[in-house]
């Protein structure tokens, strides 16, 4: 009878690198095509991609202006999307630092797990922080940060 080691902990060394890959592959790939789209129809025209209902309502979500930013971004001009979505942007670099992340560790075979103690102090300054935005941007001192 022969008996095998057992895997490192994180290391998912039954499945294959497709099956690890799979979901990270399309998760990424939505969003590039989400990407174009914006690239290819400019969010700029007034109900080219439909209506904001917060802003048919009268304010201001966190999101408002994040179609434009993306589209801004697609044509290499920050600070106009910047103006269109400050915590997009600032935010951006985050997201795609945690995709790449998450892709190498999946191709690796061996996922980042980050802790709760970690994971939870970030989710409340986030959702602080994006309080403060809406709050702020939806005053007549914060109009600089309208879309």
């Amino acid at each position: 009878m022969t008996t095998t080691a057992p895997s490192p902990p994180g290391v998912t060394s039954d499945a294959s690198r497709w099956d690890r890959l799979r979901t990270p592959t399309f998760v990424i790939g939505g969003l590039a095509v989400a990407t174009l789209a914006l690239r290819l129809r400019d969010p700029h025209e007034h109900g080219s991609w439909g209506l904001c209902p917060s802003a048919a309502l009268g304010f201001y979500c966190p999101g408002c202006g994040g179609l434009r930013a993306v589209n801004d971004l697609t044509h290499g001009d920050l600070l106009g999307a910047a103006s269109s979505n400050l915590a997009f942007v600032v935010a951006l670099p985050f997201i795609v630092a945690g995709l790449a992340v998450w892709f190498v560790g999946r191709w690796r075979g061996r996922p980042v797990r980050v802790p709760m103690s970690v994971i939870t102090p970030v989710a409340y300054v986030s959702l602080a922080l994006l309080t403060v935005f809406t709050v702020l941007r939806n005053l007549p001192a914060g109009s600089w940060l309208t879309p």
